[in-house]
């Protein structure tokens, strides 16, 4: 790292040599980690004597951060790239970057390199931390640069950042993927998974909370296997309990989980934390035993339940949310509707949902699909028909009700022009003076429907 702040300098030397203040634009696509990823870039950046746009046109770096784990996600990139053919042409000595894990995958780099040849930087997660010194090949080889070779990847402290706004903040405590769930580019793209130092989440987090901000959420591919490469007994639910001693007024969240590491301790711990939010979001995939082991998904719906109910039983108020995949090669209509019986057993507060996304160089990929697109849709039109009514249900016990919410932004209603987040991470958009942005308040629940509670400030 310390190498890298002096190629920092240099790039700075260079722009001030230059006599400029470089514009940089930083479009992310996907998850949370990579919002966070994009934070450090943006603070590499900033160290590197640039100021920000969000207009391509204007800007003399561009970066695209990227997500693999859609095809949908993926053309909307190879779109974007397309129209930046026109800004570079404008300007020709616009740097273009492609990072994050659509740019570690082979394939694709080999397509920027023969078909987009105005894309001057490509790199994967890995190589994020050495962003200073890939950029300053840019600058000084007049040539393009491609950083996309399969590493295990480094952990890096001391990376700067620049969060947005002074409310929420992301803090990544682990990186990488050993899962394989066989529908899943993660592992592939984000290498094996390696935590952070306890300490110094600890020291993140302590910072942000002194700074003020309301909402910090840990960050992981699979947050809750936390600690079990590192040569201590930490695991989650210690961390969580560490992290609840900082003082301050603000909650804890964290994303994503899997079940097969998730605990009766964990739960316990979630439990008893005064600042962790009684919030879990908990992929379970599939509501049937065959379709999961084809997943390789280790655990099954008996033990999803068993999870589940021992969950609310310590957090009655648990808000609880999911994932799950329709149309999985080789399903049967019998078992997506086994899925559908579990979500209207369980009774998710809301649900993540998506029609099977091969994606090359998964083992999901390569097995036989023989459903065609539109049955899938039929089922999972279902899915979300039984989510919907559940989720609108539930919200609509709220109504009447008093709760603590963060104000966290403006709609574009001007009937309800605040937006804000429940502990639960329920959204509700209220009326209200915008000076209560950035702050906890206590909201009156006066109508809802499937997808948000309505309230007024108290």
């Amino acid at each position: 790292m310390a190498l890298q702040k002096e190629f920092t300098k240099k790039i700075k030397a260079i722009h001030e040599g230059e006599g400029r203040s470089p514009k940089a634009m930083v479009d992310t696509f996907g998850c949370q980690q990579n919002v966070a990823d994009s934070q450090h870039i943006l603070g590499m950046l900033e160290e590197m004597g640039c100021t920000f746009t969000d207009q391509a046109n204007e800007a003399d770096i561009i970066v695209l951060n990227t997500c693999a784990i859609r095809d949908h996600a993926e053309k909307r990139v190879f779109g974007t790239l397309g129209a930046l053919t026109h800004t570079k042409k404008a300007n020709p000595k616009q740097v273009i970057c492609l990072c994050g894990c659509m740019a570690q995958r082979k394939e694709v780099a080999e397509k920027v390199r023969t078909s987009y040849r105005h894309v001057d930087l490509v790199f994967g997660p890995q190589a994020l931390w050495k962003f200073p010194q890939l950029l300053h090949q840019v600058y000084t080889r007049n040539g393009r640069v491609f950083s996309v070779e399969d590493e295990h990847g480094q952990i890096a402290e001391g990376m700067p950042v620049v969060r947005e706004g002074r409310t929420r903040a992301w803090v990544s405590i682990m990186y990488g993927c050993n899962n394989f769930c066989s529908y899943c580019i993660v592992p592939y793209v984000r290498g094996r998974e390696r935590s952070r130092e306890p300490e110094k989440i600890i020291e993140e987090v302590r910072q942000l909370a002194q700074e003020g901000y309301k909402e910090i959420t840990l960050l992981g591919q699979n947050v809750n296997s936390y600690g079990k490469d590192l040569d201590s007994n930490w695991d989650f639910a210690d961390l969580l309990r560490e992290l609840d001693k900082i003082e301050g007024d603000y909650l804890l969240r964290f994303m994503s989980s899997q079940p097969k590491d998730a605990s009766f301790k964990l739960f316990d711990a979630m439990a008893e934390c005064k600042h962790v939010a009684k919030q879990l979001h908990l992929p379970v995939q599939s509501g049937c035993d065959r379709v999961l082991r084809a997943m390789n998904r280790p655990y099954d719906k008996a033990r999803y339940l068993e999870l589940i109910t021992y969950a609310r039983k310590v957090m009655p108020d648990l808000v609880l949310t999911s994932d799950v995949i329709i149309g999985f090669p080789g399903e049967t209509e019998e078992e997506a509707m086994e899925t559908v019986a579990l979500v209207e057993e369980v009774r998710f507060d809301a649900l993540f949902t998506f029609i099977f996304s091969p994606r090359p160089g998964t083992p999901a990929a390569k097995m036989d699909d023989p459903v065609p697109r539109a049955e899938k849709q039929v089922w999972f039109d279902k899915l979300c028909d039984v989510q919907n009514t559940i989720s609108a249900e539930i919200h609509a016990g709220y109504v009447g009700k008093t709760m603590r919410v963060l104000v966290d932004g403006e709609t574009d209603d001007a009937r309800t022009p605040l937006s804000a987040r429940t502990a639960g991470g329920r959204l509700v958009h209220l009326t209200g003076d915008k000076a209560a942005i950035g702050t906890y308040r206590d909201v009156r629940i006066t109508d809802s429907n499937t997808w948000a509670l309505f309230g007024e400030m108290l």
